[in-house]
């Protein structure tokens, strides 16, 4: 971070610069009040950036000198590479932002001159020779038999009470029972009203089964 003075004289006020980096970018911001975007030219280089500001229009940025009639001028010896292709800047009434691409991703450590880069070791060889070859990771494959087995065997060991172990029950005798028994249960269990369910055929074939509720109880028709 740093400060600039430029321009004739000491009459000429500080124009203060500074700089902050993202992963992609160093961003170059000088503090310069209402500079007209036409009067300000910034050059890149692959180490460098110069911007001028100058009120003539015959100044080059190539050369900005000392004891020239130029309101401002900056150089900059970059601590890293840029691309200057890729870099930009805008003029607003508050500042010029002076954005420079990275050439590498690394991080500035400073602005100018040899910027220390962040070495990373590497690996002895014969580390890697002691871990030998990569493996491939291992696929995980469930057995979706053996996890069947389970849940089947977890349903059995539940032991249901109630209603649930009569309904359990029911449903064991209708999915294992054979065809005449599961024609039994399903006529006798709708002709009674849900009151009788029987699993001989050979007797509920014969007649309308008759409803039979519990006693105590009296069986009414929902439209009664």
């Amino acid at each position: 971070m740093s400060d600039s003075t430029e321009g004739k004289g000491d009459a000429k006020p500080k124009i203060k610069h500074d700089w902050y980096q993202t992963e992609s970018q160093v961003v170059v911001t000088v503090l310069l009040k209402n500079a007209p975007a036409d009067k300000v030219k910034v050059h890149y280089g692959d180490r460098s950036v110069s911007i001028l500001y100058s009120s003539n229009p015959k100044l080059s940025i190539s050369a900005p000198l000392p004891n020239t009639d130029a309101e401002y001028s900056l150089e900059l010896e970059l601590a890293h590479e840029v691309i200057p292709s890729m870099s930009s800047y805008i003029v607003s009434p508050s500042k010029i932002e002076v954005k420079l691409r990275k050439k590498e991703g690394h991080r500035w450590t400073t602005l100018e001159g040899e910027g220390a880069e962040e070495k990373v070791k590497a690996i002895p060889q014969a580390v890697i020779d002691a871990s030998g070859p990569a493996q491939p990771p291992k696929l995980f494959k469930k057995d979706w038999d053996k996890i069947e087995k389970e849940i089947k065997k977890m349903e059995e060991e539940e032991k249901p009470e109630g209603d649930a172990a009569l309904n359990a029950l029911f449903q064991k005798i209708y999915g294992e029972g054979s065809d005449e028994v599961r024609r039994a249960m399903n006529k006798s269990f709708v002709e009674s009203g849900g009151t009788v369910l029987s699993t001989n055929w050979d007797q509920v074939a014969k007649d309308k089964v008759e409803v039979k509720p519990p006693d105590g109880l009296e069986f009414r028709k929902w439209d009664e």
